[in-house]
């Protein structure tokens, strides 16, 4: 069975949460239900199938916010926030 897709929001809305600094704050929930990325309370919030064992989450944490970015995954580095849920990405480039 095919997973299905990813819901994203609007990318613009993704880059308004970025600061100055190219950094982004996220709470990441893994082993989900299904990919998604949403923005409530103005905080975004990730979802992700991937269970938290050997960085599987949050390679997949990346993967997802910079497909929601338009990005390449290389383009985004975990700053802090690698074993628990609240977590700061850099956006380079």
């Amino acid at each position: 069975m095919a997973k299905p897709r990813a819901s994203l929001p609007d990318a613009d809305a993704l880059r308004a949460l970025i600061d100055g600094e190219g950094l982004l704050f996220l709470r990441a929930t893994p082993n989900a239900k299904g990919d998604a990325l949403a923005i409530e309370d103005g905080k975004l919030r990730v979802r992700v199938t991937a269970v938290p064992e050997d960085g599987k989450a949050n390679k997949a944490v990346i993967r997802l916010v910079a497909k929601g970015l338009g990005i390449a995954p290389a383009r985004i580095e975990l700053v802090r926030g690698a074993t628990a849920r609240e977590k700061v990405l850099r956006i380079t480039g």
